[in-house]
């Protein structure tokens, strides 16, 4: 038996049609997995869609504002019921606004907080409310490595991050008996279209970020792509409650000044 086959299953992804989010729909759809891709620009959408299906996948598209968190949680009940089904979801997308704590907006940490913490859970919880019907399911939600690690200047960022991970290991508590797993992926430093524009732009600190990393480089998508596809798989049936750090050794390095 193949545990990294999901032909048949229904999966959720936001913020799925870039970085991350793109890499995991893809290996879902190429594990037979129908992806329902979730983001808000409809031209990103499309072009993820359009690639799956013309590498034989399967997968459908939405635009939706996670800062309206009510929304989304509405969204996630009506794709189970239209698909009858819902076994996979992953909590991508993200909001991040930098800036130390005497100029940070009250509206800036709102928003991460919309994003990273209330959309996450909204989700959640319908994602449960369907899994618990067909006898469960797995869901993973991507934080980061600030979330475990103070990072000047990220405060709205990181707390909501943090928080992701505290929710998702009581959700893991909650739903353990019913055959539903809840888990999170760490990123660290991962070789994002955005984050390639900003080395591109400030190529000295950037050079040094890679550098503090222990194994030299950021992550590619597609690796974090396979970690947050095996936490979904049958390959991870006896994984619930962790967080995952996927960040070349970053979080576990004590920093030692040369």
């Amino acid at each position: 038996m193949n545990q990294q086959d999901m032909t048949d299953r229904v999966a959720i992804v936001t913020g799925g049609s870039d970085g991350i989010g793109r890499a995991t729909s893809e290996m879902l759809a190429s594990r037979g997995a129908h992806v329902v891709i979730l983001a808000r620009g409809m031209e990103k959408l499309e072009a993820t869609r359009d690639a799956i299906k013309a590498a034989g996948g399967s997968a459908e598209i939405h635009s939706v504002d996670l800062t309206d968190a009510e929304a989304y949680g509405a969204l996630v009940e009506t794709i189970a019921s239209d698909h009858g089904r819902l076994d996979m979801l992953v909590n991508n997308a993200m909001s991040v606004h930098y800036g130390p704590l005497d100029h940070l907006k009250m509206e800036h940490w709102r928003k991460d907080f919309a994003v990273n913490a209330d959309a996450v859970f909204a989700g959640t919880r319908s994602a449960i409310i369907a899994m618990r019907k067909c006898g469960g399911g797995s869901i993973v939600n991507v934080s980061s490595t600030t979330a475990i690690r103070a990072a000047p200047f990220m405060s709205s960022y990181s707390a909501s991050k943090a928080a992701m991970i505290q929710f998702s290991a009581v959700a893991a508590m909650e739903t353990a008996r019913d055959n539903i797993r809840v888990n999170c992926v760490v990123p660290g430093q991962v070789q994002t279209a955005a984050n390639e524009d900003y080395a591109s732009k400030a190529p000295e600190l950037a050079e040094k970020t890679v550098a503090a990393i222990p194994m030299g480089r950021g992550g590619l998508p597609t690796e974090l792509a396979q970690s947050i596809v095996f936490l979904l798989s049958d390959a991870s049936a006896y994984i619930t409650g962790v967080a995952l750090p996927v960040d070349g050794g970053k979080s576990a390095q004590l920093y030692l000044p040369s």
